[in-house]
């Protein structure tokens, strides 16, 4: 029996149940590192506002603030957000629930950098709901503000494509994922398997892929000028082997 997702399918899948199924792929020490990346490409001073936007259960926000930086956090999920609180919050550490295509107005050119890691884009149906989510970006970006975006890249997940995962969570739960791309909607379904005890529960997922050029493009026109594009949180410049990419852009000044 296959699992299927539903047009809204993100206003209930960021549960405890997302924190257990990819709790392997979080490590404190790996998100360091990539938060050590990020300030050095935001290039800020210390106290500079930054926007962590899908900010999940605060893994790089909470880093952000001990860097130095003066963070909100946005997400949609209460359950991640609960979960962010729970790490703490602060003078400079806060959280807020909201949609990321109409993000607060009291936020227009708050913001010094804005950040949307680990594929936190490309959830809704309508394509021109992406290019909101961008319009919104710049919007509360001052000017000359930095954005960076960091995700899949459909060059090489699509040439490369891994139809099936699995691997066991900490408390033993096997996990098997299997994934299909339709190349005219851009989609790559994710359709999760999860056993326990003989208990078989399904979820599933989809997301939206872009290339860097698409993705790019959409930044250009909603005001951000890309400046440079790197193979994920490394130095190296971004190829299209590359599974995963951050891009950098600017407010226009």
């Amino acid at each position: 029996m296959s699992a299927s997702t539903t047009r809204d399918w993100w206003r209930s899948y960021f549960d405890a149940g997302y924190l257990e199924e990819y709790s392997p792929v979080f490590d404190l020490i790996e998100e360091r590192r990539q938060v050590a990346r990020i300030a050095e490409l935001l290039a800020l001073p210390h106290g500079a506002r930054v926007l962590d936007l899908a900010c999940g259960q605060g893994r790089h926000a909470h880093l952000l603030a001990e860097a130095g930086y003066d963070v909100d956090g946005l997400d949609y999920s209460r359950d991640m957000l609960k979960a962010a609180k729970a790490r703490g919050t602060g003078r400079t550490l806060r959280y807020t629930r909201g949609d990321m295509r109409r993000l607060p107005l009291r936020w227009t050119r708050r913001f010094d950098g804005v950040v949307n890691l680990f594929t936190s884009f490309g959830f809704f149906d309508d394509p021109a709901d992406d290019a909101k989510v961008l319009r919104q970006v710049a919007r509360v970006l001052k000017r000359g503000g930095v954005f960076v975006w960091q995700g899949g890249n459909r060059d090489a997940l699509t040439d490369r494509f891994l139809r099936g995962d699995a691997w066991t969570t900490a408390d033993g739960t096997e996990v098997r994922q299997d994934r299909s791309f339709d190349p005219l909607s851009g989609f790559l379904t994710i359709e999760s398997t999860w056993t326990r005890k003989r208990k078989v529960e399904r979820r599933a997922h989809r997301i939206r892929l872009y290339t860097a050029t698409h993705l790019a493009a959409l930044m250009a026109e909603a005001g951000l000028v890309p400046v440079a594009a790197y193979d994920s949180f490394t130095d190296a410049p971004l190829t299209r082997r590359a599974h995963e990419m951050l891009l950098v852009a600017r407010r226009e000044a």
